[in-house]
């Protein structure tokens, strides 16, 4: 009998594996309604493409390969070649690698979108990383980045952020922002915590859901000029990397994958996200761009989803030069295309359009595979309306910037910031207390923003000296005469965008602030992290850095009560110092008004 037993455990369990690893083959409505006039219009316009067309409408190229050298500025040779030549059906990223006007970044767009009617007589797609907010905007509405907002619990911050988001990046003329991000952040260590809505699946759906909704408006086979496609990303399982770093492989049972991972990308599907872009890295020993069963299997066929998807950043390339699965790039193209992807994110060279159609010729994609992609394609630019309005008034936007969205952003940031201690209730602080404000966080945008604000890196602070950091805040509201600024320790800003260089640091000046704590009542601290990006922001491990640890341990000695403020995007160890304060605030990256709402909260105008 216990032989019996154990025979009957194996076989149980083996079925339970085979039906992890099966499809769900069985009848399922699309996960986007099907529109028959939009198919209809779709087929006529691919009846009369060749094939240069045809994989032009698959390759989408960088602003650079179409604008003057380090200028915001369209270069018409570049143009030409791209456009007029290799008929290119998409174009990402901001002008000059640096948020522009919405004025200017809607003159641009139409520029090239111009060329495009003349020259194919099929629309561009723009596309940017709005990620916060119309985050490549100078003037826009930035909101709490998404791990801020997770932390609130609130479906209607996220569902503002993306209302706010929409309307102002379509006043710049741009359709397609890639954004929500979905991945669930189960490694701290990972660079791109902050982007997502924490670890948590049903959290992160929820999240999710809202704010696409709230960018794509009521019906994703009509998309209005005041919504934008979304682009959930990065299917899947993208911030679970084994070593933590940036791109790296991930190692999760089929059964959590389904379970946990694809949850949040699922749900969002079905309430009809547009297009979907790729994880960067493998899973489970198979990269993401090449995972047929993936991409075409669980997302194309078994949900019936007729939208796009896209790689990330130039990543067809990593097939070959890092996975090494392909020989070269034509083979790369074939692999990842076969796969299930629509379009290459190339982003720098307009000669991988003549490649890919070199390989269509060699017969490794079948033509029914490229039609499929660009049935995407124009789909895609048919629900946004693109064809019947490739360029629109953009100088009714007057509710760009305006207070409703910043309202909906303090609000957001005030439920977000976090209080983990609060010993003898030193908070709220009583108004006429003489406040030392310290640390390498306590005068910087920079810090609060986080990264994919102005820049990539979020190193350009400059366009968001209209807003108030910790320090200018806690001015304004305890009084100038009583608050000082001393930081003691501050960043080197010095080297842009190399991997560590934003948490390098100058020569810490302690001393300075320790004199500068015998003038006053109470110490806040503000610590953490600068501003990066994606593999920029790898670390080793999740210590602060010795310079800010010594700070508050120097300052501790002063016998002064010591709130730490914690500004970061991802956890960090505080073993040493957390016993050394009274009161613990993780702001995480709260956004332009994160230091107006601290000082609310801090004056006790606001509760935690």
């Amino acid at each position: 009998m216990k032989k019996n037993i154990y025979l009957l455990s194996i076989a149980a369990s083996l079925l339970f594996v085979q039906g992890c690893g099966q499809r769900n083959t069985s009848s399922v409505s699309p996960a986007i309604s099907r529109d028959s006039e939009i198919e209809e219009k779709v087929e006529k316009v691919l009846e009369g493409m060749d094939l240069t067309e045809k994989v032009g409408q698959m390759i989408q190229l960088t602003s650079s390969t179409v604008t003057v050298q380090g200028k915001p500025e369209i270069d018409p040779e570049k143009l030409q070649k791209v456009i007029g030549e290799m008929k290119v059906g998409s174009i990402l990223n901001t002008f000059a690698d640096v948020a522009q006007s919405r004025e200017l970044t809607a003159q641009l767009v139409s520029e090239i979108q111009k060329k495009s009617m003349e020259e194919i007589g099929i629309p561009c797609i723009y596309g940017l990383d709005m990620i916060h907010g119309a985050s490549y905007l100078t003037d826009a509405t930035f909101f709490p980045q998404e791990i801020n907002l997770a932390a609130t619990f609130n479906r209607e911050y996220a569902r503002a952020m993306g209302e706010a988001m929409a309307y102002e990046t379509r006043a710049a003329m741009v359709p397609w922002v890639f954004s929500p991000v979905m991945d669930l952040g189960r490694n701290p260590v990972w660079p791109r915590h902050w982007e997502s809505f924490g670890e948590d699946p049903y959290l992160n759906a929820e999240m999710a859901v809202a704010e696409t909704k709230a960018l794509q408006g009521d019906d994703p086979n009509h998309i209005d000029d005041k919504h934008v496609a979304v682009s959930v990303k990065h299917f899947m399982a993208y911030g679970v990397p084994v070593s933590g770093k940036d791109r790296t492989p991930a190692l999760v049972p089929e059964n959590e994958l389904r379970e946990k991972y694809f949850r949040p990308f699922k749900d969002c599907l079905e309430v009809g996200a547009l297009t979907l872009m790729v994880n960067s890295a493998s899973i489970n020993g198979i990269p993401t761009h090449a995972n047929k069963e993936l991409l075409t299997g669980w997302v194309k066929d078994d949900l019936d989803w007729d939208g796009l998807i896209v790689t990330d950043w130039a990543d067809i390339n990593n097939l070959f030069e890092r996975d090494h699965v392909a020989k070269d790039r034509k083979e790369a193209l074939a692999m990842g295309i076969n796969a299930g992807i629509d379009m290459i994110m190339e982003p720098y060279d307009p000669s991988c359009c003549t490649e890919l159609k070199e390989v269509v010729e060699a017969g490794m994609i079948p033509m029914s595979r490229i039609d499929d992609a660009v049935r995407r394609v124009l789909r895609l630019k048919f629900r946004l309306g693109l064809f019947d309005n490739p360029i629109w008034d953009v100088s009714g936007f007057d509710k760009f910037a305006c207070k409703e969205f910043q309202d909906a952003s303090y609000a957001a940031a005030v439920e977000s910031e976090v209080l983990l201690k609060n010993e003898g209730n030193i908070l709220p602080l009583e108004y006429g207390k003489r406040i030392l404000v310290t640390g390498p966080n306590a005068n910087s945008m920079r810090s609060l923003n986080g990264g994919w604000s102005y820049t990539w890196q979020g190193d350009a602070g400059r366009f968001a000296g209209d807003y108030n950091t910790i320090y200018e805040a806690l001015a304004q509201k305890f009084g100038e005469r009583n608050v000082i600024y001393e930081p003691g320790v501050t960043y080197d800003e010095t080297d842009r965008w190399s991997t560590g260089a934003w948490q390098k640091e100058n020569a810490p000046q302690i001393a300075k602030a320790v004199a500068a704590a015998s003038r006053v009542d109470v110490i806040v601290a503000c610590i953490g992290e600068n501003s990066y990006c994606e593999t920029p922001g790898n670390i080793d491990d999740l210590n602060l850095s010795g310079n800010q640890k010594e700070l508050v341990k120097a300052l501790a000695k002063t016998g002064k009560p010591i709130i730490l403020v914690i500004n970061e995007g991802r956890p960090r160890v505080l073993r040493e110092i957390e016993p050394l304060a009274k009161a613990v605030i993780d702001v995480m990256l709260p956004g332009n008004y994160g230091g107006d709402a601290l000082a609310a909260l801090m004056s006790g105008e606001e509760n935690f």
